[in-house]
């Protein structure tokens, strides 16, 4: 049984500090018992901060955000077919115009209060965490030009808003980033006016099932591809976008998610997976040479010869351009906004990640932008030529 469907359970509350345990904790825990956080003293942080905020993006651009719902008409909901057809939640960010369009949310707070009861936090505000600021602005005016465009897959059993630290610092520099919910595989995600349960959290138990899910998730963004681009895309500033330079890039199984959207679409020209076990998603025969970076925690499970012996077999069949990166102290959650928001939202009696949010944000920006400017921009990157001292977590593996 791989790690992620070991902390299937345990992930399902993102944005608190049972997500930035460290790994092996994580691997052991379940959902009664893994890092519970007292609901008194999850109240008292109240008081702390009334909001988080995420720390700013730091490219020359504005960052805008459009929300768009699409449904695939060609196929059944795999988790729930009673449901009717696939749907699928997007984010899209864009360079923008600084100064124009109003402050985007980062997320509900049915969506958060979601997260939170599911773990039984229901003494904690949602609205510490909805509430959180960030860079993104909605109606803002888009910024000229054809940009690369790059989509985001969250990890098992999380919305896609635990990815916005990285969405809006692509944004910032030029890039148009769709991050994507797939419906019934995520606590608190808002579909329309709804928050959908997480029925894959139920249903998704074997290996079988989880190759089952990321070669789904492909299939969905092949979808969302489609209607990104084109004479009929649902995005109407889908002209912003170089049909030719796209990348993706995931978190956990959304990692794995980057690697099998690959195998099954020419179009994605380079990919990263952030921290997931790979699900059998890189074909034998590779991806065709195009550039992948695997970026994961400096430990037993994802350094070379390690626990998940999945990123040794992909690693030898990636036949282009390739990374393997590990981080010190990392965990698990450390490449999504969770490190920041247990910072300020939780007490200083809950248990803080060994890496703090400020380095944690700092090195995923840093790594995937360095990554998405070499291989889609064909822009030198020394960054991933070897250690950096900007960034001594980081070490570079080349089994």
């Amino acid at each position: 049984m791989t790690r992620l469907m070991r902390t299937a359970a345990a992930a399902a509350l993102a944005l608190c500090a049972a997500f930035t345990a460290p790994s092996t904790a994580l691997a052991s825990s379940s959902a009664s018992g893994a890092h519970a956080v007292d609901a008194s003293a999850a109240r008292a942080a109240t008081a702390a901060a009334e909001h988080a905020e995420l720390p700013h993006s730091t490219g020359p651009y504005g960052v805008g955000r459009s929300t768009l719902q699409l449904t695939d008409h060609s196929r059944k909901d795999p988790w729930v077919p009673e449901a009717g057809d696939r749907r699928l939640m997007v984010d899209v960010f864009y360079p923008a115009l600084r100064g124009t369009g109003t402050p985007a949310p980062y997320a509900s707070a049915e969506e958060i209060r979601q997260l939170l009861a599911a773990r039984g936090l229901e003494g904690v505000p949602p609205e510490a965490v909805s509430r959180t600021r960030i860079d993104s602005r909605t109606g803002a005016l888009p910024a000229g030009g054809r940009h690369p465009l790059v989509v985001l897959s969250p990890g098992f059993s999380v919305a896609r808003y635990t990815l916005t630290a990285l969405a809006e610092e692509l944004s910032s520099r030029g890039y148009v980033v769709a991050s994507v919910d797939h419906a019934y595989e995520a606590v608190g995600a808002a579909f329309g006016d709804r928050v959908l349960p997480c029925a894959a959290c139920e249903k998704a138990r074997t290996p079988e099932d989880f190759h089952r899910l990321v070669t789904g998730r492909a299939a969905d963004v092949s979808f969302v591809l489609d209607r990104l681009t084109g004479p009929r895309a649902a995005w109407p500033y889908a002209r912003m976008i170089d049909e030719k330079r796209i990348g993706m890039a995931g978190h956990s199984i959304g990692g794995a998610s980057a690697a099998a959207a690959m195998a099954a679409d020419g179009r994605i020209r380079a990919g990263v997976n952030m921290d997931g076990a790979f699900q059998g998603a890189v074909p034998a025969e590779g991806l065709g040479g195009r550039a992948f970076m695997m970026l994961g925690t400096d430990d037993e499970t994802h350094r070379p010869g390690g626990r998940d012996t999945s990123w040794d077999e992909a690693w030898a069949r990636l036949g282009g351009w390739k990374r393997w990166l590990t981080v010190e102290r990392a965990d698990h959650f450390t490449f999504t906004d969770a490190p920041v928001l247990t910072e300020q939202v939780f007490p200083p009696s809950v248990p803080r990640p060994a890496l703090s949010g400020e380095r944690s944000v700092a090195i995923t920006r840093a790594y995937t932008a360095a990554f998405f400017d070499r291989n889609l921009r064909h822009l030198p990157q020394p960054l991933l030529e070897g250690p950096s001292p900007a960034h001594p977590e980081v070490r570079f593996n080349n089994p």
